[in-house]
């Protein structure tokens, strides 16, 4: 156990100097913060040194006495680490461009075995984690967590201590306020807690939730990689999909502590397959806001960038944000596309693609925070066979063509939300034109027929029945274009997925997906 007042990451590290570990390697965009953390382990309570080095400043000791400006070259400056007599942690500051270069990288592999013998260690502090397969296994790496609940507290009392005592403010006087506001801050680093405090302060003259929750929103978009979903679907704009969404509906209030106590695990997620256009997406936009939680999109095609090492830091970036604003929602949308080459990444990519997707499923398996995943696949072929094992996800839906009744439903949920009242329009006679139509497909064919009126009559005339038959009749669904391709999936699913709608996945019955209870 973790002694009390002290994060995991703080604990890791300390831990890691206690052994004498030689390299270390931070990964952290908060420096000051770390070196803070550093300043309280070293020097604090261990009685060390601590001595900081930048390419821009050279050595310089943490709290003032020694300076070394002349070691601003990075072989100059692990020269210098070598000769230096004193116990010491010297914390390299973004040493990361440094170590493509060969003489550098075996200079850190000499110091790795140097330093086992002595009361030395070398921190490379950087924002990002890029290292050269030579050193790889003699770094030992540290993921530094944004601040935790317990440290966004502290923060709120220290920035209430710069206003006044006397200043009212509901985060003093409001318990559930303050928890309020610590979830809302809850992923944001120190630096950018304290100046959105400041922000909201200087707007509302209090803590304003919406303001931080904005500012967290951007934070999250910068990293281009992650999007804070913010969707206006709620789980009864889903038309048919019973199953799957009376499992969901069980499992709203699973993620909290009674549901610990009562001795029930953290759910892990869901994988849903099917044929695009079948409510996939809609389902995964709905349940954000069923859990009421924060719903992050991953869009798998950016996780994979072009510089080496810089997929794996990518797909790090993406738990530890899922992690830290946790308790959370993780939507990654078409998953086959960004995983489908992990068989032949050897090949193909030098491996990333098999590490990032190794990453990805270890921590799928393993996590231990109310992280949950939702993943969209249309293509279950295309998928790694690892990830479809039982314990990745707790369910795996297939989602097919509506029915009938379910295109009833989903043709009166559009035309409502179109601003139209379904009992003016013939919804059977609809049904029958829209036979095999995906969801999507059934939109598409309303707001066509409204294009088509509005053209026509610029507004006089309003669209009818007959005019979205008309429509429908102009669309050649996918049941027809894609139809070895959709036979191919139904017969997959029939003994491997969960149906997600309860009755008859489509109106053919020789190629119904098996029925699962609840």
């Amino acid at each position: 156990m973790k002694p009390e007042g002290k994060s995991n990451s703080t604990q890791e590290i300390e831990d890691l100097i206690r052994a004498r570990y030689p390299l270390i390697y931070i990964v952290s965009s908060e420096e000051e913060r770390v070196e803070s953390e550093l300043e309280k382990i070293v020097v604090d309570r261990r009685n060390r040194k601590l001595i900081v080095w930048s390419s821009t400043e050279g050595f310089f000791s943490r709290g003032g006495g020694e300076v070394y400006p002349d070691y601003d070259q990075p072989l100059k400056a692990l020269n210098f680490i070598l000769s230096y007599e004193d116990d010491c942690v010297f914390v390299l500051r973004d040493f990361h461009p440094y170590l493509q270069a060969p003489e550098v990288t075996r200079r850190l592999r000499d110091l790795s075995r140097a330093l086992k013998s002595k009361r030395k260690n070398i921190i490379l502090l950087s924002s990002v984690f890029r290292c050269p397969g030579e050193i790889e296994k003699d770094l030992s790496v540290v993921d530094f967590a944004v601040p935790d609940r317990p440290t966004i507290g502290t923060i709120i009392d220290s920035f209430m201590g710069h206003i006044g005592d006397d200043t009212p403010s509901l985060v003093r006087d409001d318990p559930k306020f303050r928890d309020r506001v610590i979830e809302a801050a809850l992923g944001l680093t120190a630096d950018e807690i304290e100046n959105v405090f400041a922000k909201s302060w200087i707007r509302m003259r209090d803590f304003h939730i919406p303001t931080i929750l904005n500012e967290k929103r951007h934070i999250i978009r910068k990293s281009g990689i992650l999007e804070y979903y913010e969707s206006d679907y709620d789980i009864t704009d889903i038309g048919g999909l019973e199953a799957l969404k009376e499992w969901l509906r069980k499992r709203e209030n699973a993620f909290y502590p009674e549901a610990r106590r009562y001795g029930l695990p953290l759910p892990k997620g869901i994988l849903l397959l099917g044929i695009p256009g079948c409510g996939k997406s809609l389902t995964a936009k709905s349940i954000g806001a069923l859990y009421k939680m924060p719903l992050l999109r991953l869009d798998m095609g950016k996780v994979m960038g072009g510089i080496v090492g810089s997929s794996e830091e990518n797909m790090r970036k993406v738990i530890n944000t899922a992690e830290a604003v946790a308790p959370s929602i993780l939507w990654m949308d078409e998953l086959e596309k960004g995983l489908s080459g992990s068989a032949s990444s050897g090949v193909s990519d030098g491996g990333t693609t098999a590490r990032v997707f190794g990453t990805f499923i270890t921590w799928l398996q393993e996590k231990d925070q109310p992280v949950f995943v939702i993943a969209t696949a249309n293509d279950v072929s295309q998928l790694p066979p690892e990830l479809l094992r039982k314990g990745r996800f707790d369910e795996i839906f297939f989602v097919d063509l509506p029915t009938a009744a379910e295109r009833e439903e989903i043709i009166k949920i559009h035309l409502r939300r179109k601003g139209r009242s379904p009992e003016y329009f013939d919804v059977p006679k609809i049904v029958a034109a829209m036979s095999a139509f995906s969801g999507s497909e059934i939109e598409q064919a309303i707001v066509s027929a409204m294009y088509d009126v509005y053209d026509e009559y610029r507004g006089e005339k309003d669209i009818d029945t007959e005019a979205i038959i008309q429509s429908a009749q102009e669309i050649i669904p996918l049941s027809y274009t894609m139809k070895e391709k959709i036979d191919a999936l139904r017969e997959w699913a029939k003994t491997r997925a969960r149906r997600a709608s309860e009755a008859a996945s489509h109106d053919d019955d020789s190629s119904v997906v098996r029925r699962l209870e609840l």
